[in-house]
């Protein structure tokens, strides 16, 4: 397997090593255009521990999802369920799903009891977002991927300083973590999006440019970051699943 697509030469206990399998990758890979870089990573892993695609359904997803359905449109999409979503991005993700023919949507939720011992009112985001994000995200998105080698997500370096120096594939403990987005600019993204007619979510229009629960998601205005409108108020800036905190629930083991 090591010198499939010309990548340079792994001895198996090399392919196990993540971190010098993603520096490997990048060295060979990251450097081309998404639908390449995604091609290539669903030949890779297909047989070699398996792939799968994460997706919030959000204002940018449909890229990514459309360049994913022409590789695959059977490999699975894992959505995080939180139970807080918006019901506009619920029917988006069904409608679009739809649209390209992706045919393998994973719906991945909290813990009952976990949510039942925490929030039981829905409202711990009030008081704790890092904890809501913990039991409504990072725990479910450590199950999600578990069963992968390695997982596709829609990251790009130009969304916040926490991704500025974002590589295209990265270690996550044992596992590998591809962002085939991650050089592309907003005019990338809306000049893919209208190449293709790509359906968008109908929060976009509202001013929601970026996604996530509707009881920290607000409306951007005109010119702001658009990532603003996630945790308005609060220093927080990311909910934790593409952080390093994954790591720690997603164990050797897992």
């Amino acid at each position: 397997m090591g010198t499939r697509h010309g990548l340079p030469d792994l001895a198996a206990d090399e392919w196990k090593d993540a971190e010098r399998l993603a520096a490997a990758l990048n060295e060979r890979f990251g450097h081309l255009p998404a639908r390449e870089i995604v091609a290539v990573a669903v030949d890779l892993f297909r047989e070699a521990g398996g792939i799968a695609a994460i997706s919030s359904f959000g204002a940018d997803s449909a890229a990514l999802l459309h360049i994913v359905a022409e590789a695959d449109p059977a490999l699975p999409v894992a959505f995080l369920d939180t139970g807080q979503h918006f019901g506009e991005t619920l029917d988006y993700r069904d409608q679009l799903a739809a649209d390209l023919g992706l045919s393998n949507i994973v719906i991945v939720k909290p813990r009952d009891e976990v949510v039942a011992a925490d929030d039981p009112d829905g409202v711990l985001h009030r008081s704790n977002t890092d904890r809501c994000c913990a039991i409504r995200k990072v725990e479910p998105m450590a199950r999600a991927v578990a069963p992968y080698r390695a997982w596709f997500t829609g990251r790009k370096r130009n969304q916040a300083s926490t991704r500025a120096a974002m590589p295209v594939f990265e270690a996550v403990g044992p596992r590998i973590r591809i962002n085939p987005l991650a050089r592309w600019t907003t005019h990338d993204q809306a000049a893919y999006m209208e190449k293709h007619a790509l359906r968008q979510n109908p929060l976009v229009a509202f001013g929601y440019l970026s996604i996530g629960c509707f009881p920290c998601t607000t409306p951007v205005q005109p010119g702001e970051d658009p990532r603003s409108g996630r945790w308005s108020g609060k220093a927080k800036t990311e909910c934790g699943i593409h952080l390093g905190g994954l790591e720690t629930v997603l164990s050797p083991s897992a």
